[in-house]
């Protein structure tokens, strides 16, 4: 609702800033650049989006997707941030990976080298154990790792991700030190929990659904229950402020005339109240957390305070 209030305002005050708008725009093609191959989940977050931002867009507008793959999606969102800032160049844009990439390299970006869009996917992170680990509870995992410091080991896809990230954030918020165990994905990490070769692990909601039966899920990290896993409390529920995921949204290079701003934030805004896209996100498995503009500037900041803080303690490289 907050985005709802904000936005409109927002629009107003650009367009009013720039002048009456450019009814021309979109007079032609608008490439979208997604920085991983066709069929991943940014990937199909892109396509699903692009017909309705074309309809709200309007003035026949176009969206054309391009794949540029490569360096953990480093080298799409760079030629974003490298594009001429006129609104034909948008793209898919990734958290928390886009921030860890400018802190473990030299990543041809920064935090302000783009107009923030909106974020539109938030995949929260699940804390799990095993069935028959006798974990089954967060009271009884968060007991076990205060009584022997660093014997509780964590599965993990990778570090310098949001799986990292929200332990970093729960041994801040409990008090607990936990160790990490990295995998080269969700699904090996995933095994390994459910052989009991690791005590708990992290990961996100849409990897653990089909799952629920072999596992306990002990809570999800946002604000509110999932869709998409209604029964499982969320931690904010079981007392701690703990939240987080995988984010996915857009962006385009910063610099952007206010007008053509304003058309794309509107377009981006009126996705949230869009019975047909989020119904086309749901069949997806993809969990839609709509933050435009300044909204998505602000939970990319905290998310790039953050990113500092787990490179300064446990950098991943």
């Amino acid at each position: 609702m907050r985005d709802t209030i904000r936005i409109p305002v927002l629009i107003g005050a650009l367009v009013l800033a720039a002048g009456a708008a450019r009814a021309e725009y979109p007079e032609k093609p608008v490439e979208v650049i997604v920085g991983f191959d066709a069929g991943g989940g940014t990937d199909v977050m892109a396509r699903t989006a692009a017909p309705f931002i074309e309809k709200y867009l309007g003035d026949g507008a176009s969206l054309v997707v391009k794949n540029v793959p490569g360096a953990s999606g480093q080298i799409g969102v760079t030629e974003t941030a490298n594009a001429s800032p006129d609104g034909y160049t948008i793209g898919t844009y990734n958290l928390p990976g886009m921030m860890a990439r400018t802190l473990d390299r030299e990543a041809g970006y920064s935090a302000d080298s783009f107009t923030y869009l909106a974020n539109v996917v938030n995949d929260p992170n699940v804390i799990v154990t095993a069935r028959d680990s006798g974990l089954d509870t967060l009271d009884k995992l968060l007991e076990a790792a205060r009584a022997e410091p660093g014997a509780v080991t964590v599965g993990m896809s990778s570090l310098g991700g949001d799986d990292h990230f929200l332990l970093t954030k729960l041994q801040n918020i409990t008090g607990s030190e936990l160790t990490i165990v990295p995998f080269k994905g969700s699904a090996p990490a995933r095994t390994a929990l459910m052989g009991g070769h690791v005590a708990m692990g992290i990961l996100n909601v849409s990897e653990v659904a089909e799952f629920q039966d072999s596992i306990n899920i002990l809570g999800v990290a946002m604000e509110k229950r999932s869709e998409f896993a209604p029964d499982i409390a969320t931690f904010k529920e079981q007392g701690l402020e703990l939240t987080g995921g995988s984010m996915r949204g857009f962006v385009a290079p910063a610099g952007l005339p206010a007008d053509v701003e304003a058309r794309l934030l509107e377009a981006f805004a009126r996705l949230g109240e869009d019975k047909e896209f989020l119904a086309a996100m749901a069949a997806t498995a993809n969990p839609v957390e709509i933050k435009v503009g300044p909204d998505f500037e602000a939970l990319n900041a905290e998310v790039l305070d953050l990113a500092r803080t787990v490179w300064e303690t446990t950098p991943w490289n």
